[in-house]
């Protein structure tokens, strides 16, 4: 595969952040970040754990502003996300918080049920 295939292959854009570009998250940070990406990425994309992974990037990427006229939507998602856990301040425990918060959000969203108008993807950073 040319190089140039290889790089509209990476670069595609999705709606929101997929859950198939979890693992290549792995080794953007250290060994407890490494430790949840190999947890979350070896569950199917239906699983609560991998859903909340997928929230928690929404929220960080910004994927709900994101549209086809923003730089970040042309550098495709990869990218993109790539970009956000490298450059996040903080922690990997504050990722790894992060994604608790997300996990809480969504297992409270299951339980009640969601409402039309209701869904809020904000975790309150």
């Amino acid at each position: 595969m040319s190089s140039l295939s290889e790089f509209a292959v990476q670069s595609k854009a999705e709606l929101l952040f997929p859950a198939h570009l979890i693992p290549s998250l792995r080794d953007l940070r250290g060994e407890e970040w490494r430790s949840l990406i190999d947890r979350v990425a070896s569950l199917p994309e239906t699983h609560h754990d991998s859903l909340a992974f997928v929230l928690m990037m929404i929220e960080l990427n910004g994927c709900l502003k994101c549209n086809s006229n923003n730089y970040k939507f042309l550098r495709g998602c990869f990218l993109c996300a790539t970009q956000t856990v490298q450059s996040y301040k903080g922690s990997d425990q504050d990722l790894i918080e992060l994604y608790g918060r997300a996990k809480k959000e969504l297992e409270l969203r299951l339980q009640q049920g969601v409402r039309p108008g209701e869904l809020s993807l904000s975790l309150d950073i």
